[in-house]
């Protein structure tokens, strides 16, 4: 197996596709990158055998065709550290030495066997196919995924469902104590109703490679795997058992209280409460009153406490509510708007902030926040 490629071009390649080694693969291979040089180029994989990253690489000439494995972490600090340059890999099959040669001087690795590497395959049988956009797949993760949990008894909760219709594209994540739903109309599916119950791995994947444009991203998926292919690269992943809860079910459809104030003014305000909150609550209250926001804190513990007034537009009954404000604090910095809205019903029911200018008519975001007790 011999090649000559950029060294460059391999770095940004095998950086994407390493992101999937896991702390503790379940085997000692799956610390290292699969090469196969064929065909002109070279593919370089890496898999954790639930998710699979491959990376097409275009040689600079490809000499013997071949297939091995190397240690990740050796390969790319190696990567690393070379300037732009044609780099020569000159491998050996039969005793899986690998000879990388540059411009000013030579080394040498031990890869291993890539007949002992797991091939975690396309998905088989009857699959459903769709075509979108990279970007719009992009500002959908982006959007949702920090709403999910982190939950071993239910890792439904720790993926994003995506819900595909004549109608739109929808993506939903909630942790039980925030939801969040986000619609583009711009996406529709032709050919029925889908949905797709996507990992967190898998997406913070996508999250850190796709593209923000409108290049075409092909998936395909069926009840166990799903399969992304976009650009030079193509993800594999195993898909978690088990059914969504109705999210529908949790979002209150009459909150007569709505607020509108400025984001960044909340936020920073926020921020600066919120030192004088518990340490194990966060709790931060909500006092609202005649185009006021009063935004409280307090550590009985350590006889702290603090408050800020901010103006809003809100001419309903008085209310105080309480939430976490770590919670309130990421939704916040998840809306793009300059003004957001609150909207409330009762101090036991759940909050919904929503982005108050619609800067883009083709989407709908809504986030939901659980209130707590005061």
């Amino acid at each position: 197996m011999k090649f000559v490629v950029s060294s460059n071009t391999m770095l940004t390649r095998l950086q994407a596709v390493s992101k999937v080694i896991g702390g503790k693969p379940v085997q000692p291979i799956l610390d290292n990158i699969l090469l196969v040089a064929a065909d002109g180029v070279l593919y370089a994989t890496a898999s954790d055998k639930e998710t699979t990253m491959e990376a097409k690489i275009e040689l600079d000439s490809l000499e013997q065709e071949g297939r091995m494995t190397i240690p990740a972490k050796i390969l790319l600090d190696m990567l690393k550290e070379f300037p732009e340059q044609p780099l020569t890999f000159d491998i050996d099959e039969t005793t899986n030495e690998v000879r990388i040669i540059s411009e000013k001087g030579e080394f040498s690795v031990r890869g291993e066997s890539a007949e002992d590497y797991p091939i975690q395959g396309a998905p088989e049988g009857e699959n459903t196919t769709f075509e979108t956009k990279c970007g719009l797949m992009l500002d959908g993760i982006v959007k949702s995924i920090f709403a999910t949990a982190n939950d071993d008894l239910r890792p439904v909760m720790n993926c994003i469902l995506i819900e595909m219709n004549e109608d739109n594209f929808t993506f939903v994540a909630s942790d039980a104590h925030k939801l969040v739903r986000y619609k583009r109309f711009d996406a529709k599916s032709e050919n029925g109703q889908y949905s797709l119950i996507l990992p967190k791995k898998p997406a913070l994947m996508l999250k850190n490679i796709l593209p923000k444009d409108d290049a075409a991203l092909q998936i395909s998926f069926n009840e166990k795997m799903a399969c992304f292919i976009f650009g030079d690269y193509r993800m594999t992943s195993t898909l978690v058992e088990g059914r969504f809860p109705n999210y529908n079910s949790v979002i209150p459809q009459n909150n007569p209280k709505k607020v509108i104030i400025e984001k960044k003014e909340l936020y920073n305000s926020l921020r600066r409460v919120s030192v004088m909150a518990n340490q194990a609550s966060n709790l931060v209250k909500f006092d609202l009153s005649g185009g006021k926001l009063t935004i409280s804190a307090q550590d009985v513990d350590y006889s702290m406490s603090g408050h800020e007034t901010l103006s809003c537009q809100y001419d309903g009954e008085e209310i105080a509510i309480g939430f976490k404000s770590p919670f309130v604090q990421e939704i916040l910095a998840n809306i793009e708007s300059e003004n957001v809205v609150l909207e409330l019903s009762d101090p036991t029911r759940p909050g919904l902030f929503l982005p108050f200018e619609n800067e883009d008519s083709g989407e709908d975001l809504l986030m939901l926040l659980m209130p707590m007790m005061v």
